[in-house]
């Protein structure tokens, strides 16, 4: 119990510092930022839950007498609470009842994990809740959210030089849009990416609790089709509640392209050259981002029709060798 209460305090230290690193102003402290939990992830998947929990708690506090109540709270939404809850649901498994042999030999029983897919959606309720939380800060309505934004922005871009005032104006009404959009799907992939490192390391250090799993299987519950279109549609309505749901439509169009890479990963098994192909596709998704449309449809397609299960009915993938 000692092992873990050090780990976990130097996890929940870790991320405080991550975290509290964007008062500095750096460039290299927003991407400390946003990886803030993976050090409680880390804790959580290879001491188990619980190593994070402590930690979170202890960070959040810490933060909080230093910085205020604001900060405590942020923290806790924002990393500990992420980092606690998807560390505990990759963690989660159930035996699987009747599974050939388990009766019959001493063998522990086989489990069935929490599954990847159903982790994915969690990442993208926690992107909503923070995304929605940080724009009702600014207001409660539409329009009040809207003014603060723009506000912010033209007193930002205001200060450059080089542009006029009316391109700026324009700029400024495009970002407007766009901001709660980008900041969920920041949330969203690096909460993910976050989840995938913390993994790595813990497979890595030979900690991890569990197998690694099969992310070409990932799939969304067929419940969250119905879930995009219904936000789709109240995106239009306007107000504030269109703006809730532009949200949500972002954080789901990003699980749906999540899932297109893992339809990829399935659809490209008997290629020859096959890395070099998805390198060059992740390359390119990276660095121009619009590419991405293309895995959303991949998602969707497959959501739709079944394209992996289609494919590995047709052509399965070849056997390893012996």
């Amino acid at each position: 119990m000692i092992g873990i209460l050090i780990v976990a305090l130097a996890a929940g230290a870790a991320s405080a510092l991550m975290f509290a690193s964007i008062s500095s102003g750096a460039l290299i402290s927003l991407l400390l930022y946003f990886l803030a939990p993976l050090p409680l992830m880390v804790s959580a998947l290879a001491w188990g839950p619980l190593a994070a929990a402590i930690g979170g708690v202890a960070a959040a506090s810490v933060l909080g007498a230093i910085f205020g109540l604001p900060y405590c709270i942020a923290f806790a939404m924002i990393v500990a609470v992420p980092g606690w809850w998807l560390g505990h649901l990759a963690l989660l498994g159930r035996p699987i009842e009747n599974a050939a042999g388990d009766s019959a030999t001493e063998q522990p029983p086989t489990l069935e994990w929490y599954p990847v897919g159903r982790i994915l959606l969690w990442i993208a309720a926690f992107a909503i809740i923070t995304t929605t939380a940080a724009l009702l800060t600014l207001g409660s309505d539409a329009d009040t959210v809207t003014g603060a934004l723009r506000r912010g922005l033209l007193k930002v871009l205001g200060t450059g030089e080089g542009l006029p005032s009316g391109e700026i104006e324009r700029l400024v009404d495009v970002l407007v849009i766009l901001a709660p959009l980008a900041a969920t799907i920041l949330a969203m992939v690096t909460l993910t990416l976050s989840l995938w490192l913390a993994g790595k390391i813990a497979q890595t250090s030979g900690r991890l609790n569990r197998p690694w799993p099969d992310f070409r299987t990932t799939a969304l519950p067929a419940v969250t089709l119905v879930a995009l279109l219904a936000a789709v549609g109240v995106s239009f309505i306007g107000g504030m509640l269109a703006l809730l749901a532009q949200i949500v439509t972002a954080a789901l169009v990003i699980a749906y392209a999540l899932v297109g890479f893992a339809v990829l990963h399935t659809l490209t098994l008997s290629l020859t050259n096959r890395g070099f192909w998805l390198g060059g596709i992740y390359a390119v998704v990276v660095m121009f981002g619009w590419p991405i449309v293309a895995m959303f449809a991949l998602g969707i397609a497959d959501a739709v029709f079944g394209l992996r299960q289609r494919y590995l009915q047709t052509r399965p993938p070849p056997l390893p060798a012996a």
